[in-house]
């Protein structure tokens, strides 16, 4: 599943992606990967997504999508139990890379990615030939302006997904754990069972015999 922008116009080489994603921890939901390339001058206040305020970080992010050339990557928890989470975050980092590079029409002079891994290598999807290795930098989300804007694009488009889960399923408080395993969501997960949207190869709801 993709999710992009028209195309912004940016032209079709010499453009910097930064990459990020949002779902690793959680017991229920997809995981989310963004991929952003700033237009000048950049949106104001880039940082972490997890240093943001909700309301900032929701700003930033009508800004950043409004103003950006941007993709998300989502892979869904069927894909996760599939290929375990690793794989699953490297497959929606390629992803948004891809959808990106086709609605710039281009190939990147550089995949700048957060963290300590690049899917080349580790996701046959991944085009090496025209994206490069990518480049890991591990806590880029406060260093790179685009990978901090990757981030935020990622935490809000999962955001309002779970948001979507919590209103059909109300039980395991989705709207205020995003899916991770809060003692509100464990409560809920023993008494109620696992849903559709969680991660049945995840120890925690494995272990609860609820499969």
């Amino acid at each position: 599943m993709l999710a992009a922008t028209p195309d912004r116009q940016f032209g079709a080489e010499g453009f910097t992606i930064g990459v990020d994603e949002a779902g690793r921890g959680p017991l229920a939901g997809p995981v989310v990967a963004g991929a952003v390339v700033l237009r000048n001058p950049c949106p104001a206040g880039l940082d972490d997504s997890k240093k943001l305020t909700a309301k900032r970080r929701a700003v930033l992010d009508e800004t950043i999508r409004g103003t950006c050339a941007w993709a998300v990557g989502i892979v869904d928890v069927k894909q996760i139990d599939e290929l375990n989470i690793l794989g699953a975050t490297m497959l929606a980092m390629t992803l948004a890379v891809n959808r990106l590079c086709s609605v710039l029409d281009g190939a990147p002079a550089a995949v700048l990615i957060d963290g300590n891994m690049s899917p080349c290598g580790r996701c046959g999807e991944w085009d090496e030939a025209a994206w490069g290795k990518g480049r890991p930098i591990v806590g880029g989300d406060a260093l790179e302006p685009a990978i901090s804007a990757a981030s935020i694009v990622a935490k809000e488009w999962r955001d309002r997904m779970m948001l979507h889960a919590a209103a059909e399923y109300p039980q395991y408080g989705w709207e205020r754990n995003k899916g991770y395993g809060t003692k509100d969501h464990m409560a809920a997960l023993r008494e109620h069972g696992p849903t559709p949207h969680h991660r049945r190869s995840f120890a925690p709801v494995a272990q609860l015999s609820l499969i």
